[in-house]
């Protein structure tokens, strides 16, 4: 059985481990993989990390509009942050101590009374507590109310003393309140009458936040400068040296993928992230390249792949037979997307990681599954879900589409003399895959083709970032693809949200297939309940089978690498973090190139 986690036992301590004790002791110096000597000074170009190509609010945790990627990455900060290097092990931030109830009832946070906003106001218990009610309460996204539901109450104790009495008696809750809890003054919802306004009418007010930066200037929606604080708190903390080495931080904001690959080029900003194997093979290239003055890297992943998958919307009457989400997987074409051999297929919800399903159901496993037997299909007592290959004979692409063929016709769906597939009322077996850029109609070419070719219409839409955003909210779509992001413990929170029945109706939430699955929501409980290493892989594993073999998605694709090409201006630590991201404001794992390089000099090429 794992060991408890260093705060379990009721004292204050200065980090959480859910199992065994943190690698880093109280006092520590720096993390292993920052730099406390990194030089200091310049500005850092960056370009928009995702499919947003614009903004016009800054509050990022309301479901209207965008805010800048970069509002989230520099300015929030929370009460504690994960560790580069450990799974799921959090360090206190505004937090200088924490004490966890020994059945795990409730956490208290003691503040570091250092802390202080940028206004100059200290960080208080009220704060938090107003932070935690405008992130549950109806004006926030549903992704923050459902994270922080883990919490029955919030108690000030004293100036800097809160205390959190949790619902779930969990790790996961205890990290959720820890990492993903922001926290902002109370003065930010001040309207200019001095009265406050309800969280969902904070828009172009400037975050008073306690991070290392705040907006020095922002212009049309399309560039936000971002100022380092020459007072900031926390730059002599254990968890804060030697991060954030620039004086300033510039993101621009570009149409669409050939644009900005364009502007990088033409050094408009310094690093680029490339999520295509097309485009890093052929288009990271040239004489820029060549002489060095850019660089070209693979970064390797530690932890589990997230899930990337095109995701069927069962909400559709149309996908909610599994034959039929079956059928569309056995058409898919991997081998063709993957000619460059650059990537790996996604296998499982927590692939590339030991939590995903491996042979037949273990003991464990079984004591969670057989209960729920007449709820799931039989392939969840077998083996787990392997992907169909094109690859494995001259015939595997015609035998594929037979399977395809006969899955269809037992669900009722048989091509008509107009080669089209139609069910017994003659309606079309006809959907939309909604997207966002024009890369990814390139990867689903030939299985829209094969698709086709069994009288299945796919129609490819492409739209802008803001209608994407709004269709997907709402869960007005047929099929999109969504990659959730890499982990290193898997948390519960997260996959309630992405398969929990309540969240299925909550507009606005990760649950976008729409599962309502009693079943699903019993493992689910299960992982969350989880006190042990053992019990935890066993309720994943679980949870992998049905998802997986219940066919609510088709899987895509996964990097073993983070590629990356850079301009030839840095400097960085001598060690890698195991867990980390590169440029996404989405994932709980430090920045590396964002908050612990520098400039080789202060001055831009």
């Amino acid at each position: 059985m794992d060991a408890p986690g260093a705060a379990v036992a009721g004292s204050w301590e200065h980090a959480y481990a859910p199992f065994g004790a943190p690698q880093y002791p109280k006092g520590f110096e720096h993390f292993d993989f920052a730099d406390p000597n990194a030089k200091k000074g310049g500005t850092l170009y960056l370009q928009n990390p995702d499919r947003r190509t614009s903004f016009d609010k800054y509050n990022y945790f309301t479901i209207k509009g965008n805010a800048p990627a970069g509002v989230l990455i520099f300015m929030f900060e929370t009460l504690a942050m994960a560790s580069g290097d450990e799974p799921a092990t959090v360090y206190g931030l505004l937090a200088e101590r924490m004490r966890v109830a020994p059945d795990k009832s409730s956490i208290t946070f003691r503040l570091n009374p250092r802390a202080r906003f940028w206004n100059g106001d200290p960080v208080l218990a009220a704060d938090v507590k107003y932070s935690f009610d405008m992130l549950t309460g109806g004006g926030a996204a549903p992704g923050y109310r459902t994270t922080l539901a883990v919490v029955s109450s919030a108690v000030v104790l004293d100036d800097l003393t809160i205390r959190f009495e949790l619902k779930d008696r969990t790790s996961d809750a205890i990290s959720a309140v820890s990492t993903q809890l922001w926290v902002f003054s109370r003065k930010w919802s001040l309207g200019a009458d001095g009265k406050p306004k309800p969280f969902d009418q904070i828009i172009n007010e400037t975050p008073i936040t306690s991070g290392p930066y705040t907006i020095e200037s922002a212009h049309a929606g399309r560039r936000i400068v971002f100022k380092l604080r020459p007072d900031y708190w926390a730059r002599d903390l254990g968890v804060r040296r030697g991060f954030y080495n620039f004086d300033r931080i510039v993101y621009r904001y570009y149409q669409d993928n050939a644009i900005s690959m364009e502007a990088f080029k033409a050094h408009e900003f310094d690093l680029i992230y490339e999520y295509s194997a097309r485009r890093w093979d052929r288009v990271h290239t040239g004489a820029k390249w060549d002489d060095g003055r850019i660089k070209k890297e693979n970064f390797p992943k530690g932890g589990g792949a997230g899930l990337a998958s095109y995701l069927f919307n069962l909400r559709r009457p149309l996908f909610q037979d599994r034959r039929v989400r079956e059928a569309l997987d056995w058409a898919f074409d991997f081998e063709w997307i993957n000619r460059l051999k650059q990537y790996r297929r996604i296998y499982s919800v927590f692939s590339n990681s030991e939590f995903a399903a491996q042979g037949l159901p273990s003991p464990g496993e079984l004591e969670l599954l057989e209960p729920l037997r007449s709820q799931l299909p039989a392939q969840v007592f077998g083996m787990p879900y392997v992907p169909p290959r094109m690859d494995t004979s001259p015939m595997a692409p015609r035998e594929n589409l037979r399977r395809a063929r006969d899955l269809l016709s037992q669900a009722g769906w048989n091509v008509a003399a107009d080669g089209v597939l139609r069910n017994a009322k003659g309606d079309a077996f006809a959907f939309e895959f909604l997207i966002t850029e024009e890369g990814i109609e390139r990867t689903v070419t030939v299985w829209r083709d094969n698709l086709a070719k069994l009288g299945v219409q796919m129609k490819v839409r492409r739209v802008d970032y803001a209608l994407f955003h709004k269709r997907t909210e709402a869960f007005d779509f047929d099929l999109i693809q969504i990659r959730v992001p890499d982990f290193t413990l898997p948390s519960s929170l997260d996959y309630i949200d992405l398969f929990g029945s309540k969240a299925a109706d909550e507009p606005g939430s990760g649950n976008f297939r729409g599962v309502k699955s009693p079943a699903m929501d019993a493992l689910l409980a299960a992982m969350s309940r989880a006190q042990t290493m053992d019990q935890l892989r066993d309720a994943c594993r679980a949870i992998d089978r049905v998802v997986m073999h219940e066919h609510w998605q088709v899987p895509y694709l996964f990097a073993p690498n983070h590629r990356v090409s850079y301009w030839d201006r840095f400097e960085r630590p001598k060690t890698l973090p195991k867990y980390y991201s590169i440029d996404s404001p989405n994932e709980y794992l430090p920045q590396w190139p964002l908050v612990t390089w520098w400039l080789k000099d202060s001055e831009r090429r």
